[in-house]
């Protein structure tokens, strides 16, 4: 899906066009985002930005995503946009998007932020698994390359049948933010045949080399994106 097998995470209202060109030397790809696509998901993210948080809240979100992937269009690394809907039609269009400018369409199964879950964004879909398959589903169906991101340790949600089911509706890839339960990782892979993206705490070797060890096919870096050390360390790692 994408070499070196790095993937820069993104950070919710940081990762834009010029954070992915910073780190383009290093990683195979880059998720911008997230983006917040439909007024209820816009809505959760205007009240995160009043306690403080940083969101991408353009007056046109999809004329944003569409403008971000242009302005990667020749840059060494491949793009991805991390995205979020309480409502599967603007996860469409925003694939669509992905689709023509050669990106990645990620869906957000992961934030965690009471504001979006109460809209129904989001780790919601982790326990709405008929839901989140038909946003996959909308989204393979233009044809673009869909991943989605997820988090461990969600009580009452069975990670590997998920990602069993969200493989059945169309997508390629999964990325597993593992809370501090680095073994779902192997979980995970055994009960799909998705690209495993594996995230939290990847900063040098060991980190990363755990994660492959449990099976990933990739690694991500989130906080440390912009840390060109770090990216050094991880990329080397990947590509032993």
């Amino acid at each position: 899906m994408f070499e070196p097998r790095l993937a820069l995470a993104s950070l919710s209202g940081e990762s834009d066009a010029a954070w992915a060109r910073a780190g383009a030397p290093h990683a195979g790809v880059a998720f911008l985002g997230g983006i917040a696509l439909d007024e209820r998901s816009r809505g959760a993210a205007r009240e995160l930005v009043a306690r403080g948080r940083e969101e991408f809240l353009p007056p046109d979100p999809l004329t944003f995503v569409d403008r971000q992937l242009a302005a990667l269009a020749d840059e060494p690394i491949r793009a991805g946009i991390n995205v979020r809907s309480a409502v599967e039609g603007p996860i469409r269009a925003a694939a669509a998007i992905c689709r023509r400018r050669g990106a990645i369409v990620e869906v957000n199964a992961h934030c965690r932020q009471p504001e979006l879950c109460a809209v129904g964004c989001g780790e919601t879909l982790l326990r709405d698994g008929p839901r989140l398959c038909s946003y996959v589903r909308a989204a393979a169906e233009t044809g673009a390359s869909v991943s989605v991101k997820v988090r461990a340790e969600v009580d009452g949600v069975d990670l590997p049948g998920l990602a069993a089911a969200i493989e059945d509706a169309g997508a390629d890839a999964i990325h597993v933010d593992a809370m501090d339960s680095e073994p779902v990782i192997a979980d995970v892979t055994d009960a799909c045949g998705l690209f495993v993206i594996a995230n939290n705490g990847v900063r040098d070797a060991r980190t990363a080399g755990e994660y492959l060890d449990y099976g990933a096919d990739a690694v991500s870096v989130g906080r440390p994106s912009d840390d060109p050390t770090v990216l050094r360390r991880v990329r080397r790692a990947v590509e032993v």
